[in-house]
């Protein structure tokens, strides 16, 4: 992928990298915990070979000169505000949404409050948060998530992940060289924490996530640690568009290591949904 420009989105500058033909359809493909627009460096060329025009920012929090101090600046309200005012910046009125992990929260929540921004959704990994938040009670769902509970601590998390942030997430299964980079780069002055603000301005965030009536595809691997199958299942109720859930032999990170199905997935809902943009 090429090097990202800064645009100015929300009051904020992220690191926008915007590829591809400029008349094809825009996908807008959004990054998660711990990661970086990279994520998507598997996928994107893929579908810009398909002709399609992709837009990958650095999200508040990872980008150098949008890491603002405090959790209320990472509430959902205002992370769906960027996603908006990239697009605005970009000249795209609708665009395909893609979101992985925290990216996905901010897809659906995008579709849900902001549909007419939205041509379809590709979802990967984490379920509709109402989805989840059922499946708190009717599962082990309640164990998977008691990590986001420890987030909430100040200061604690930063000092335990830090040193070893590296390890871990090769150990959750993600290939050595993103785990060092996505490391690397939580190394940065105030990226672990802007990152973590993430989770700690859940309880401030005011927005809540309905039902989709966009296109939807959601993909799911089954031996995802955090995220289980409950919660993935009850997702269905939660899509009133068209839907198509996909149940995948793999863990967390499937824009690393399931690049070609999920842009597979992606080229498959797209050619199905018109979007001008």
């Amino acid at each position: 992928m090429d090097r990202p420009t800064r645009r100015p989105c929300g009051g904020l500058h992220l690191d926008v990298r915007d590829d591809g033909p400029r008349d094809g359809a825009p996908v807008l493909l959004l990054h998660g915990f711990p990661q970086d627009g990279t994520c998507w460096s598997r996928v994107a060329p893929v579908l810009r070979g398909a002709g399609l025009r992709t837009l990958v920012p650095d999200q508040r929090g990872c980008a150098g000169r949008a890491r603002p101090r405090g959790r209320r600046a990472y509430r959902l309200e205002l992370l769906l505000q960027d996603a908006v005012a990239l697009l605005d910046a970009a000249g795209v009125q609708r665009a395909h949404v893609v979101g992985h992990d925290w990216g996905g929260i901010v897809a659906w929540a995008l579709a849900a409050h902001r549909p007419d921004r939205v041509a379809s959704l590709t979802v990967a990994s984490v379920p509709h948060p109402r989805a989840l938040a059922r499946s708190l009670t009717r599962s082990p769902q309640a164990l998977r998530s008691a990590y986001v509970a420890a987030f909430q601590l100040p200061v604690l998390p930063e000092a335990l992940l830090g040193p070893c942030l590296e390890d871990l997430l090769r150990r959750s299964g993600l290939p050595a060289a993103d785990a060092a980079r996505y490391a690397a780069r939580m190394q940065e002055p105030g990226a672990l924490t802007g990152a973590l603000n993430w989770y700690r301005a859940l309880p401030l965030s005011r927005l809540r996530t309905g039902p989709v009536d966009v296109p939807t595809t959601y993909a799911w691997g089954n031996r995802d640690p955090t995220l289980g199958r409950r919660a993935a299942e009850l997702t269905a109720e939660q899509v009133r568009g068209p839907y198509r859930f996909v149940e995948l032999d793999a863990g967390h990170w499937l824009p690393e290591t399931r690049a070609g199905e999920l842009a597979e997935l992606v080229l498959e809902r797209v050619g199905g949904t018109a979007a001008p943009g």
